[in-house]
This record gives structure tokens, sequence and C-alpha cells, in this order.
């Protein structure tokens, strides 16, 4: 994976928290911030998969991970991914309806 150096500006405060997230997990801040960013972006990722804007395929290119990393960390996080209980409940009406058609 490829990275990028991008000078970035941030609260003092979220700065005095990435020490402390340093020292507790016995590593450096930098390391801290780019693991919070990795975390909030699989967060944003999931989201949008959940609501269906962008594919489960698609989310797991974005991150560099696996589709059943993503599955995994969606359950984690509580969030579901697939179809909300109305959409299955349209697509069995629509299947029965199309079950009942006369064959052509």
């Amino acid at each position: 994976m490829k990275s990028k150096v991008v000078p970035l500006r941030i609260p003092e405060h979220l700065d005095e928290l990435a020490a402390l997230s340093a020292q507790e997990e016995h590593t450096d801040k930098a390391t801290a911030l780019r693991q919070w960013m990795h975390r909030g972006a699989a967060q944003y990722v999931l989201k949008l998969v959940s609501e269906g804007r962008i594919s489960i395929g698609r989310a797991a290119e974005l991150l560099n991970v696996t589709v059943y990393d993503l599955h995994y960390q969606a359950e984690m996080l509580g969030i579901e991914l697939g179809a909300s209980d109305e959409q299955r409940k349209r697509s069995r009406t629509l299947a029965a309806e199309v079950a009942k058609r006369p064959a052509r």
C-alpha cells in the first residue's frame, strides 16, 4: 500500500488525546492518528454501503481489505449491510407476483 505525506493541522485537544492514545497503545502519536483515520474511514465507507451508495466490493477496494473483513467490521459496529426489511418485503411480494404470471 502506497502512502502519502499530508500536512495536517489538528486542534490541541486532539493532539493531547492522540498522545494519550499512543501511550496507552504503546505506539507513537502518528500511528495513533493513522489508526483513528482508518477506523473513521471504515465507519464512513460502511455507512455508504449500508445506504446503498457504493458496493461492498468498491468499499473493500477503497479500504484495501477483503469483503469478508468489511462484513466482520460491520457486524462489530452494528451496521447492517444488505437489504432492509422493507426491501426484502418488496422483493418477496414482487417474486410472488412474477411466479403467478403465466409462462410465455
